[in-house]
């Protein structure tokens, strides 16, 4: 690497250690990438999203979509992952497209960098470098964002994406975007202390492990999972409809009554969701939540109920004086 180019790499990798959030740190490593000599285009896949850079776009602007990945480049990359290593594919007699495996600690691929150059010259060893420098930090901040026995994002991390996501509605209120509602449901398993009283401790974590584990299986990668402590689970959604968000809901309600636990054997799950709102508060939007979970697990447990649907069906009332809301 020649010597003038030091202080331009060296100042992107100062930019990229500036990020604490994991989406965003995507988009710096994507800059980064970019200001290496050669490199035309920069993308990057992961969990079904794709940022796109290239020298035409500014450097603080990124494509976001929604596309699955090619499926020329999943077959070529497949032959890869064995060994991690990066993967030329030729494009043409003077340009070929490098792609970079990502691997997470359990050595599957969470991304995937596929860069553009030409075929004169290589910045492999720079490239893997940079993409070292920028797995290592992101382990960092997933220590930081995410919960030590689940994976799953915590408590913490919550509050941020709660306050992001009104933030967003409020943004598409005001430019006229209603595509997909949001929604925000907790989850808690019912019976949970008989399961520690019964088997122990350890016996408990890995049920609540192997539970997290389902919600990752049977959600999207775009969903937000939160472990918000104890047997209480949260997650964040986005869908066109409120038959759309039950079904789901109850499909995964399903889908732990029928999973067998090693050892406890069967295990439900109570679940209470509510619509997020553009100007909502977070607190309010946790406790309308609270309430339908509340009211579901007084009313059998191993079921799903919405706020909104409980309010409309008369069985909340809401007072309009505090906004809160009364059980019968």
């Amino acid at each position: 690497m020649p010597h003038t180019q030091l202080p331009v790499v060296l100042d992107k990798i100062i930019s990229l250690t500036k990020v604490r959030d994991s989406n965003a740190l995507e988009l710096s490593l994507a800059q980064t990438l970019l200001a290496l000599a050669n490199v035309k285009n920069t993308t990057i896949h992961s969990a079904g999203n794709i940022i796109r850079m290239n020298h035409a776009l500014a450097h603080d602007q990124k494509i976001t979509e929604t596309e699955a990945m090619p499926p020329a480049i999943i077959t070529a990359l497949s032959t890869s992952l064995d060994t991690a290593k990066p993967l030329v594919i030729p494009l043409d007699e003077s340009k070929k497209l490098t792609l970079f495996p990502l691997m997470c600690s359990k050595q599957k691929p969470f991304a995937i960098i596929s860069v553009e150059e030409t075929e004169t010259v290589s910045n492999h060893g720079l490239t893997m470098q940079i993409l070292h420098i920028y797995h290592n930090f992101l382990s960092l901040i997933n220590d930081n964002e995410r919960d030590t026995l689940t994976g799953l994002l915590n408590r913490k991390t919550f509050d941020l994406k709660i306050n992001d996501t009104i933030s967003n509605l409020q943004s598409n209120v005001l430019n006229q975007i209603a595509n997909e509602h949001n929604y925000l449901a907790i989850f808690d398993i019912d019976h949970f202390k008989r399961v520690n009283d019964t088997y122990g401790h350890l016996i408990g974590d890995e049920v609540l492990l192997l539970f997290s584990q389902q919600m990752e299986k049977n959600f999207r990668d775009q969903d937000l999972l939160f472990r918000f402590g104890g047997e209480e689970f949260v997650g964040i959604f986005q869908c066109a409809s409120n038959d759309a968000i039950t079904h789901i809901l109850n499909r995964f309600r399903k889908t732990i009554e029928d999973f067998n636990f090693p050892q406890v054997g069967k295990v439900t799950v109570s679940c209470g969701y509510t619509k997020i709102l553009a100007f909502d508060l977070s607190s309010k939007v946790i406790d309308r939540a609270d309430t339908a979970l509340y009211h579901a697990k007084n009313n059998g447990r191993n079921q799903v109920s919405q706020h909104e649907q409980l309010i409309d069906s008369g069985q909340l009332v809401e007072k309009n004086t505090s906004g809160e809301v009364e059980l019968f």
